[in-house]
C-alpha cells in the first residue's frame, strides 16, 4: 500500500480526516519498549528506536503511577512530573498521550528542568468526562492542571492540539495564562482556518474518524505506512509505529469530536493578547499544520518569533527532539 500523502499547504485538517479510514491518522498511544518512564525520571531508549521495533510493551522498566487531577465534569486527568529547576509544562497532540513528549522531556530533565506532562481528556490514562470535547474544554483542563500544581512562571510548550490548548488558554482563560506562563513554545500547531467550510464534508470526515475501521487499519501489518505523510524526510520506522499505535488506541468518538472542534476553531483574536515571549516551531514539510499556519500565528502574536526546521514534518517532538528542547530551554532562560 502506498504511503499516505497529506494534502499540501492550503488543504485542511479535514482532508486528513476524510482519508483516515484508509490511511489511519496522525498521532499516537503511549506503551512502547523504546520509550519509557521510570520512577527516577524520564528517558527514551535511542529516541524511540529500539532495535526490535517492538512498540507494544514497556520492557523491564515500570511506569510510575500518575497523580490525578479531577475536573468539575468528572474527567480524571493523569499527570506526571519529573526533575527540578525551571518548570516546563508539555500538553500533547490529537490522538496521542504524554508519551509523545518523552524524548524532549528526558532531555529537559537531564539539563536541569522540572517537567509536567499530562494526558488530555479521553487520551492515554485520562478519562473522558461529560464536558463537550471543545477547544475551550482543553483550555479548562490545562487550567485545572496548572492550578492543581500551583504553576507560576513556567514555559508552556504544546505540540499540535497541545499548542491549541495553550492558545485556547490565552483566549478563554487569560488570567490563568498571565499567572502561569513566562514564555510559550508552540510546536507544529495552528490557531485557525483548519476546516473546509463545507458542513457536509466536515460531517463526513468526523464520521469516518468515528469508525473503528481506522484503528483496524492502523493495527495492520502495514500500519506504519499509513502515517508516513505526517513525517518529514527519512522518518524512523519506530516513530511511525509509535504514531499509528497511539492513534489507533484513542477512542474513535474522541478522535471525531476533537476533529470537529479543531475544524471550527478561531483563536486569532485571543492570541493577539498574548504578552509573554512566544516561539513558534514548524517543520518545512509539515503538511498537517503547514508553515502558512505558523506564519499566521506569528503575525497575530505580538513579538513572536518563527523557527522553521528544514526537512521536518508534523511530529517534531519525535523527529527533532534536540531542536525542540533547545528552543524550550532558551525560553526557560528568558
Amino acid at each position: 500500500m502506498a504511503s499516505l500523502r497529506i494534502p499540501r499547504s492550503r488543504r485542511s485538517l479535514l482532508a486528513l480526516g476524510a482519508a483516515a479510514t484508509l490511511v489511519g491518522g496522525a498521532v499516537a498511544y503511549k506503551k512502547v519498549s523504546g520509550l519509557r518512564t521510570t520512577a527516577d525520571g524520564l528517558e527514551d531508549v535511542a529516541d524511540v528506536g529500539g532495535a526490535d521495533n517492538n512498540l507494544l510493551g514497556w520492557g523491564d522498566l515500570a511506569t510510575p503511577p500518575p497523580t490525578v487531577v479531577a475536573t468539575p465534569d468528572g474527567a480524571k486527568l493523569a499527570v506526571w512530573e519529573a526533575g527540578s529547576g525551571p518548570l516546563v509544562v508539555l500538553p500533547h497532540c490529537w490522538g496521542c498521550s504524554h508519551a509523545i513528549w518523552l524524548p524532549v522531556a528526558r532531555r529537559l530533565v537531564e539539563s536541569g528542568h522540572r517537567v509536567i506532562l499530562y494526558d488530555q481528556r479521553g487520551h492515554g490514562e485520562s478519562t473522558r468526562g461529560t464536558a463537550p470535547l471543545s477547544i475551550e474544554t482543553l483550555a479548562n483542563d490545562l487550567a485545572a492542571v496548572l492550578k492543581e500544581r500551583q504553576v507560576k512562571g513556567a514555559v508552556l510548550a504544546g505540540h499540535s492540539m497541545g499548542g491549541m490548548s495553550i492558545m485556547s488558554l490565552a483566549t478563554y482563560r487569560p488570567e490563568v495564562l498571565a499567572i502561569s506562563a513566562r514564555a510559550l513554545v508552540l510546536v507544529a500547531t495552528a490557531a485557525a482556518d483548519m476546516g473546509t467550510g463545507a458542513l457536509v464534508a466536515e460531517r463526513f470526515a468526523a464520521g469516518l474518524l468515528a469508525s473503528p475501521a481506522v484503528s483496524i487499519a492502523l493495527r495492520s501489518g502495514a500500519g506504519h505506512r499509513f502515517v508516513r505523510g505526517v513525517f518529514g524526510l527519512d522518518p524512523v520506522r519506530a516513530h511511525m509505529d509509535l504514531t499509528r499505535t497511539l492513534f489507533a488506541a484513542t477512542s474513535p468518538r474522541v478522535r471525531a469530536d476533537l476533529l470537529t472542534a479543531m475544524s471550527t476553531m478561531n483563536l486569532l483574536e485571543g492570541i493577539a493578547t498574548i504578552a509573554v515571549p512566544t516561539t513558534v516551531l514548524v517543520g518545512s514539510r509539515d503538511h498537517l499544520t503547514a508553515p502558512a499556519r505558523a506564519e499566521q500565528m506569528v503575525r497575530a502574536i505580538p513579538g513572536s518569533r518563527l523557527i522553521m526546521l528544514a526537512g521536518r514534518g508534523h511530529m517534531l517532538p519525535l523527529e527533532d527532539p534536540d531542536a525542540v528542547t533547545e528552543e524550550i530551554a532558551r525560553a526557560a532562560k528568558g
